[in-house]
């Protein structure tokens, strides 16, 4: 089962000091929140299920674009940004790497918010002794720094391929189908795509590589990915609008990707079983 498979239509779980799944750091990133597409009640199960010294928000936390244009807030928006604001007041070292769709957070750069540290990027050492350089990715985005205008025409587009997606996804979820991704498909299938992918890919270790570091953690391109680029590690922690994904740090130092699907089968496999897709 891929994650995403199932989103519930139903309450919160309220997760059990006993059941939280502790890590040493995890990532997350482009959350899209003030969208219809972000999957804040699934969010929200994973910051409820997981605790860890360190939080790393990279990038796209609050959707800026989109909100100019239409607003959009709900109550789970903002249980996740309550959420946040509870684990920093609690201890979290909680650290806010501002993206292209939050960029005016960027005024903000070297300053604390209600525990909240707001940076440009930073290098995360890891147990191993690894050191990472993290942040969001957008600037090494060719679209992005040299034709910025067809970004958010590409935004735009991307937000009907997730619509149509939810209408196609309710469908087969009445049809006893799994989830597919329109917008997942054309990234790994359309040449361009695949392309555009792996030349940020290769800027980003590249980067990494000038300032002798072991390896990069980012997020931007929604593609959850651990690989090694010539010795380089890469590391994409995904989104929450499709993959459901997030990089975590074991206490041992070890890096790997889970997902809202590994965390809740973990704690709570029985609400996994639910067919209904939530209407958007």
């Amino acid at each position: 089962m891929k994650p995403g498979d199932h989103f519930l239509n139903q309450k919160l779980f309220k997760t059990s000091k006993k059941d939280v799944i502790r890590f040493r750091s995890i990532w997350i990133s482009d959350l899209h929140l003030g969208t219809t597409g972000c999957q804040a009640a699934r969010l929200l199960e994973f910051l409820q299920a997981t605790e860890s010294e360190t939080l790393y928000l990279v990038g796209d936390i609050i959707d800026g674009w989109q909100l100019k244009r239409r607003w959009y807030w709900d109550q789970t928006h903002n249980n996740v940004v309550q959420t946040v604001l509870k684990k920093a007041k609690k201890g979290t070292n909680v650290i806010f790497v501002p993206g292209n769709h939050d960029e005016s957070i960027r005024q903000f750069i070297d300053l604390d918010f209600g525990g909240i540290k707001v940076r440009d990027e930073l290098v995360h050492v890891t147990a191993q002794g690894k050191r990472m350089l993290v942040l969001h990715g957008d600037r090494f985005d060719g679209v992005i720094a040299c034709a910025k205008w067809l970004a958010y025409v590409g935004d735009s587009l991307y937000t009907v391929i997730l619509k149509f997606n939810q209408v196609f996804n309710n469908w087969r979820a009445r049809a006893g189908l799994p989830y597919w991704s329109l917008s997942q498909y054309l990234k790994l299938k359309v040449k361009n795509a695949v392309s555009y992918i792996s030349s940020f890919e290769n800027a980003l270790a590249d980067e990494a590589r000038k300032r002798d570091l072991d390896g990069v953690i980012c997020g931007h391109i929604h593609k959850p990915e651990i690989r090694d680029i010539d010795g380089v590690l890469y590391c994409n922690d995904g989104d929450w609008v499709e993959s459901l994904s997030a990089l975590v740090e074991e206490a041992n130092g070890e890096l790997r990707l889970v997902s809202w699907h590994d965390i809740m089968q973990v704690n709570h496999p029985a609400l996994l079983t639910e067919p209904e897709l939530v209407n958007a």
